[in-house]
């Protein structure tokens, strides 16, 4: 049987579906899994070794199409289902199996807060899809493979606590004055992890401490950033691809909700009876919360409460109680 799995962004989107990668494996003899994806994200995946074979989506997609067609697959596994998705399953003409998008129960939560929602995480639903082969969750948690060959610097060899100050749309993110207090708060040691565009915003956070705290905003690639997220005694992150990744590794976890939340059932996911611990940073009694599926550039309501309202005293707390724990 041959499969081609469907998921073309973003880093923790692609993060939430590896179990359905990994169960399909183990669990279909002699299964190929195939995975359709954005070349930009070739990272997130390509030292999966639940992953026989990959495709990446250039601007032509006619030309993915094309190669597609010559690969005979069994079923198309959509978990994306967008018009993309939709254009490939039209031109390979092949059983497709596809997740719940829930649009609409969405579409109500973060526009009229009415919740509609399942008590389903999304990586679950994207287990749900193949559940007409018989596959099952087998209650792992995630996956996330850093090659061999990644090496990163022991920052501070007594541990410290990785802080993920990016997100992918600013309504995602504590201010930066905020995220400046939560430093100068934390009495342990903090390596900053994000990308290039986090760079500046992590020099000036360095500066509040500069003996205690290191910036590696933009030095690193994706799986030396996950490899010192590996390697932390606990996380801090808000809702991004990076959250995802410290679960695949079981790292104590404090999740920082701003324009979306768990409600729409992203929460960081555990393998089941895991020690590990997870605390929800989100301020509560909000009526505008989740605003967004994604995020958004701005607060719709003008006032970004959801983040300029977060105890940062309370987060301290927890960091102390999951540092004293590893």
């Amino acid at each position: 049987m041959r499969l081609l799995f469907i998921r073309f962004s973003a880093i923790g989107d692609i993060v939430l579906a590896s179990a359905a990668f990994r169960c399909a494996k183990q669990q279909l003899p002699g299964v190929e899994i195939h995975l359709l994806t954005k070349r930009s994200m070739k990272a997130v995946t390509e030292a999966n070794p639940y992953i026989d074979q990959f495709y990446y989506l250039d601007s032509d997609l006619s030309v993915t199409i094309h190669t597609l067609k010559g690969c005979s697959f069994d079923y198309i596994v959509d978990l994306h289902k967008n018009l993309r998705s939709f254009r490939i399953r039209l031109a390979l003409g092949v059983p497709v199996l596809a997740y719940d998008k829930l649009s609409v129960e969405k579409f109500l939560l973060t526009k009229f807060q009415i919740n509609r929602m399942p008590d389903r995480h999304i990586s679950l639903r994207s287990l749900d899809a193949l559940a007409p082969l018989g596959v099952e969750y087998d209650g792992k948690g995630l996956d996330y493979f850093i090659p061999a060959t990644t090496q990163v610097p022991e920052l501070f060899p007594e541990g410290y606590v990785a802080l993920v100050i990016g997100a992918s749309f600013a309504t995602k993110k504590l201010p930066l004055d905020s995220l400046k207090q939560l430093v100068k708060l934390i009495p342990h040691p903090i390596v900053l992890i994000g990308g290039p565009e986090e760079k500046v915003d992590g020099e000036e956070l360095a500066l509040v401490d500069s003996d205690r705290i290191i910036n590696t905003c933009g030095i690193y690639s994706l799986h030396e950033s996950a490899a010192l997220v590996r390697d932390a005694r606990l996380v801090i992150s808000h809702d991004t691809g990076m959250l995802y990744i410290a679960c695949t590794f079981e790292k104590n976890v404090i999740a920082i909700w701003g324009a979306t939340s768990p409600a729409l059932q992203v929460e960081p996911c555990m393998p089941e009876n895991t020690k590990t611990r997870v605390f929800q940073a989100i301020v509560p009694n909000l009526t505008c919360q989740p605003c967004s599926n994604f995020g958004t550039k701005t607060c719709p309501k003008g006032h970004f409460n959801c983040m300029k309202q977060q105890d940062l005293p309370e987060i301290v707390r927890q960091v102390g109680e999951m540092w004293e724990s590893e």
